[in-house]
């Protein structure tokens, strides 16, 4: 009886102590993977997007189908990936653009991944003004992680 008693502490405890294992190596992966979607979204979106205007770093970044949705209406909108980054191209290249005046604030509120899907909330300031609320939605592909759709707020 004591023997069992004994036995079956042992098997406790190494059950106990996989799972702790695994759930270290699970976090470990995810916190992985936050950080890489992190930086993936500072220099695609932030920076390529908004602050540098460069379409070399949104293409590194996001999907080829990527698109930004909203509502008109009942509409659902789609700004599609290639006409955003013609509008950045245009912008960059306008003689009124000074990347000093085009400084923009982040921060992460939420960076949630599960498996290969993950979705950042960003907010971006300027001037010190909250400006916009952005939804991104994230996708791991065999070539990493992507940014495949967005939907947001304007404040």
């Amino acid at each position: 009886m004591k023997r069992n008693l004994i036995l079956t502490g042992i098997v406790t405890a190494a059950i106990f102590f996989a799972a702790l294992n695994f759930i270290s190596r699970e976090n470990e992966a995810a916190e992985a993977a936050e950080a890489e979607i992190k930086e993936l979204i500072e220099a695609s979106y932030v920076h390529g997007a908004f602050n540098e205007l460069n379409p070399e770093a949104m293409a590194n970044g996001f999907h080829k189908d990527f698109a930004i949705f909203s509502a008109k209406g009942e509409e659902l909108s789609r700004y599609e990936i290639e006409d955003w980054v013609a509008g950045v191209t245009k912008r960059q290249g306008s003689e009124d653009f000074d990347p000093k005046d085009n400084v923009w604030e982040h921060k992460f509120a939420i960076v949630d991944v599960t498996g290969k899907s993950a979705i950042a909330k960003v907010e971006l300031s300027k001037d010190g003004k909250h400006v916009y609320t952005d939804y991104l939605s994230l996708l791991n592909f065999d070539t990493g992680w992507k940014i495949v759709a967005k939907v947001y707020t304007k404040h």
